[in-house]
């Protein structure tokens, strides 16, 4: 190809390449904007609206945008809700114009304009005014016949404009009860007919400062605050009413909530007056505004009413990863545990390995102890609710100067039917009534504690060799290779790979429940003198790792022992599952 052909080509390249960015990158946004506008009756964007004026035969609403938001000027002065009055500036702003009817009408009246629906005033950025007027619908009902305000040509726009145009006022109000956003909440304070409750929040943790200081619960007042944000008001009852005694607000129960610090500290407060059965709600005002609102029950019922609520209830803080020893004492003994890098062992009566869940399981029903009631703010009340305590329970720390020790015995009160206890820290107190569940809960034995699993440290993969033997019968299955098995006694061939690996993972979990005997004396009893069923892992070179051997089955119980030691236990039945048939159902 010669060179001036080549060069005609890159400039013909190079126009449709500049055409292209010129029509499609720098002019299609515009291009689509206008194509957008088509057949609209203004031309204007929603954003280019700074206030709006609606009047209709009962009423004028006016508008006026504000930050983010909108504020109702009239007819009455109060926070607006954007989403509406967002949706009803884009109604008017980009209704479009379906067909002129009448360019030069002589009777009004005949599309209802004479006396119109609505008349619609914008007011935009440059400060120019916009105007539209709504008459009667179509005969179809599809359409609403309108013209521009100081334009006499009738044409026809779709009916939503006039829905949204004729909203009632409540639509356009703010409805959220206080608007706030929880993580800026720095304080609250509620004024009751009795009392005065104030907290305060500081590095992250809350405090009550009134009526005195006590440490608060975090997670009710995060609760109540998130109930109060996402409250909505169910209905605007009154506008500035003559007497607010009616409502119940003229001893009103008052909540401020503060957010910021310092200068920069602002409050918003809600007042609560009685409640109404009919309407479901309570009477309420926010302060600085005169309307009278009704909200709903459960934001009335989320308020906390006194200290009792508000006060942190728990019983002993603990923090699971400094607790290096627990100490129980009960009627089923004493054991104690320690914590070596995160795993628990049993140290006293005996060494014994610990079930790590079960011994989580302590700590964990420690630190979420919740108080029901406050019997005694200090030490004093130890002695006469628990100068005999049932279970004690010493917890020690890694940094603390001294182990603390919590102190339970059973109460004769009970609470929404059902038993409780009585709770304290030894020399310190409070006293407090917890539920009697607890006792149980943290009463553990040696047994309960203990590490119950029998063959401890099983990992199926590594088993290279297993012999079963059952009813006469023996199979012996070896590994070959990573999920597979093949018969090396009692057949020949591929083994059922399903079967062997379910009696595996069934020996890995299987657990005892109470040992029968710790001597193996009369194995006959349990039906271990003849076992039903003998499951030996081996080695590679045919070496015994462990032996299990299965007795007699009683309903849910099951009597097990390993080859190697005396004891006897009983276990879950179901957890071996039925029997293996020897050696057909191990046949691959």
């Amino acid at each position: 190809m010669r060179w001036q052909t080549t060069a005609v080509l890159a400039a013909i390249l190079i126009a449709l390449g500049a055409f292209y960015y010129v029509y499609e990158v720098r002019l299609g946004p515009e291009r689509e904007k206008t194509e957008g506008r088509k057949g609209r009756v203004f031309t204007v964007e929603s954003a280019d609206v700074t206030e709006v004026e609606i009047k209709r035969p009962d009423s004028v609403v006016k508008l006026k945008r504000e930050g983010d938001g909108w504020q109702i000027l009239e007819p009455v002065k109060a926070r607006g809700d954007r989403g509406p009055i967002d949706e009803t500036v884009t109604s008017v702003v980009t209704a479009r114009m379906d067909r002129e009817i009448e360019s030069a009408p002589t009777a009004l009246g005949d599309f209802g304009l004479d006396k119109p629906a609505a008349e619609v005033t914008l007011r935009l950025k440059d400060g120019k005014q916009l105007g539209l007027v709504l008459g009667a619908k179509s005969p179809t009902g599809v359409w609403v016949y309108a013209r521009e305000a100081g334009k006499p040509a009738v044409f026809v726009v779709g009916d939503p404009v006039l829905r949204d145009t004729t909203r009632p006022l409540a639509d356009f109000r703010d409805k959220a009860v206080l608007a706030f956003d929880q993580k800026d909440v720095t304080a609250l304070e509620i004024i009751t007919r009795d009392d005065t409750i104030a907290v305060e929040q500081a590095d992250g943790r809350w405090k009550l400062t009134r009526p005195r200081a006590l440490p608060a619960d975090g997670d009710t007042l995060r609760d109540f605050l998130e109930k109060l944000r996402a409250a909505r008001v169910k209905e605007f009852v009154a506008e500035a009413p003559r007497s607010l005694e009616p409502f119940g607000l003229d001893r009103p129960v008052t909540v401020s909530i503060h957010t910021g610090r310092d200068k920069d500290r602002a409050t918003k407060t809600l007042l609560f007056g009685r409640g109404d059965a009919g309407k479901k709600g309570v009477y309420a005002m926010r302060a600085g505004e005169s309307a009278v609102v009704v909200i709903p029950d459960e934001t009335w019922a989320a308020v906390p009413k006194n200290v009792a609520v508000l006060r942190d209830k728990t019983v002993v803080e603990v923090e699971r990863d400094k607790v290096t020893r627990l100490e129980i004492e009960s009627p089923k003994g004493a054991v104690t545990l320690a914590q070596e890098n995160g795993r628990w062992k049993i140290t006293a009566p005996e060494a014994l390995p610990a079930d790590q869940v079960e011994a989580g399981a302590v700590l964990f029903k420690l630190r979420e102890l919740r108080a029901q009631a406050f019997l005694s703010e200090d030490a004093a009340g130890v002695p006469r609710y628990l100068a005999k305590p049932t279970v004690r329970v010493t917890i020690s720390e890694q940094g603390a100067p001294a182990p603390r020790t919590l102190l339970l015995a059973p109460s004769p009160e009970r609470r929404g039917g059902a038993p409780t206890a009585y709770a304290g820290l030894a020399g310190r107190g409070p006293v407090v009534l917890v539920d009697g569940k607890v006792l149980e809960e943290l009463g553990r034995s040696v047994d309960d504690l203990r590490d119950r699993v029998l063959l401890s440290g099983l990992e199926p993969k590594d088993i290279k060799r297993m012999r079963v033997r059952a009813g006469g019968q023996t199979v012996v299955v070896e590994r070959s290779g990573d999920v597979d098995w093949k018969l090396v006694e009692g057949g020949r061939g591929s083994a059922k790979a399903a079967t062997v690996d379910n009696l595996l993972y069934a020996l890995r979990a299987l657990k005892w429940k109470s040992i029968a005997t710790s001597t193996g004396d009369e194995p006959a009893r349990y039906g271990l003198d003849a076992p039903t069923l003998e499951v030996t892992l081996l080695k590679a070179d045919g070496a015994e790792l462990a032996a299990l051997l299965v007795g007699k089955r009683d309903g849910e119980r099951a009597w097990v022992k390993l080859k190697a030691t005396p004891a006897i236990y009983a276990v879950d039945a179901k957890q071996l599952g039925e029997p293996p048939k020897v050696p057909d159902d191990f046949k691959g």
